[in-house]
């Protein structure tokens, strides 16, 4: 065989080669296309009464979210509080795997992780978007992931309720002496401070509020603020709105992730699972700067008494979260490296609102 032919058989033969290979390529592309993708089904359990307006609703938004953007590869059943798990033994449940995802905040589980408390709300601490931004760029969301890595749990922000009120009370409060012997929900670092200037304080579940209000089973409670007490139909229940929201400046709401069920998605899953998280922060803080303003009207027209804390008060309560505060960070390490990183950032934040939402909010 001369070079030219066996030139152009090579040829020939790379060619035919090259077909056969595009079509077994074809072949498997088809097969794949025709093979559905594999669902994964996940069970998240919640610390709210079902479809309550911010709170439960927010946990059913993000788990329509992740089942939009995975395409249903990845569906997420919401269980309201008590319907699969207790309100407050959502962690717990995460914790064991009884269920991949869980919706709460933090400082409901300050029984078992004390260092929670410092990721859902600190009396006189950061805003809403000063905590945010401590998370996502402030070195928060290392020291969350190592809080939480213990039990087997990723901890994601999924929602801020933002500042909230003082609180319901059915007893005036005018000075230091008024708060000694006081029956007061509130959960968290606030409450701390509340013992500590000789309230009693206890932890309910939301679902429990009224009815406790109602009954002087406790004779005043936090709860978020307009938009959610209006839901509950506290001013019902008690005669007097007390402001400001000193205990909690915001409330960072979350959800957990059991961390083997995470670990066990693929990449392109784990990513929709965060960032449909970090959507749903952003859609929550929009609910309640909106519907709190229109709330607050409809309890002004309720004829709800609003009262500000006497700055006696405000100055005890200042005072003793600093004492609340220490005492925790000083318990290990872990908890002094969360607050040192917090209160660093704090003191940077609170010197540029001097110059800005400080100075805006006293002329507008």
């Amino acid at each position: 065989m001369n070079r030219r032919n066996l030139f152009g058989a090579a040829v020939a033969l790379i060619a035919a080669i090259g077909l056969a290979g595009c079509k077994e390529e074809k072949a498997a592309s088809e097969q794949a296309a025709a093979k559905p993708a594999e669902t994964i089904h996940w069970k998240m359990v919640t610390s709210w009464p079902k479809n309550f307006p911010g709170l439960g609703t927010a946990a059913e938004r993000l788990a329509e979210r992740i089942n939009a953007m995975s395409a249903g590869r990845l569906t997420v059943k919401v269980y309201a509080a008590g319907e699969l798990v207790p309100a407050l033994e959502v962690f717990d449940a995460v914790s064991r795997g009884t269920a991949e995802m869980g919706h709460g905040t933090p400082y409901y589980w300050k029984g078992k992780v004390p260092a929670a408390q410092f990721f859902s709300s600190v009396p006189f601490g950061l805003s809403t978007l000063e905590m945010n931004a401590w998370l996502s760029k402030g070195g928060g969301q290392a020291l969350w992931d190592e809080t939480y890595a213990p039990f087997g749990v990723k901890p994601l922000s999924a929602g801020n309720t933002t500042m909230q009120m003082g609180g319901w009370f059915n007893k005036e409060i005018n000075s230091l002496d008024d708060i000694k012997g006081l029956k007061i929900r509130m959960p968290g670092l606030g409450g701390e401070v509340w013992s500590k200037l000789g309230a009693i304080t206890v932890n309910l579940p939301g679902g429990e509020i009224f009815t406790s209000l109602q009954t002087g089973a406790i004779d005043a409670t936090d709860w978020v603020g307009p938009y959610n007490d209006l839901a509950f139909g506290l001013h019902k229940a008690a005669k007097y709105y007390y402001f400001p929201g000193w205990q909690e400046p915001q409330a960072v709401v979350e959800s957990m992730v059991n961390q083997k069920a995470f670990d066990a998605l693929p990449a392109d899953l784990q990513a929709i699972v965060v960032e449909a998280a970090r959507a749903a922060t952003l859609d929550m803080m929009d609910d309640y700067v909106f519907n709190n303003a229109k709330a607050l009207q409809s309890l002004k027209s309720e004829g709800v008494q609003f009262k500000r804390l006497p700055d006696e008060v405000l100055q005890a309560m200042r005072e003793q979260s600093d004492v609340v505060l220490e005492t925790l960070a000083a318990e290990n390490d872990l908890n002094g490296r969360i607050w040192a990183s917090q209160k660093a950032f704090l003191e940077e934040a609170s010197a540029m609102q001097t110059l800005t939402e400080k100075e805006l909010y006293n002329w507008r």
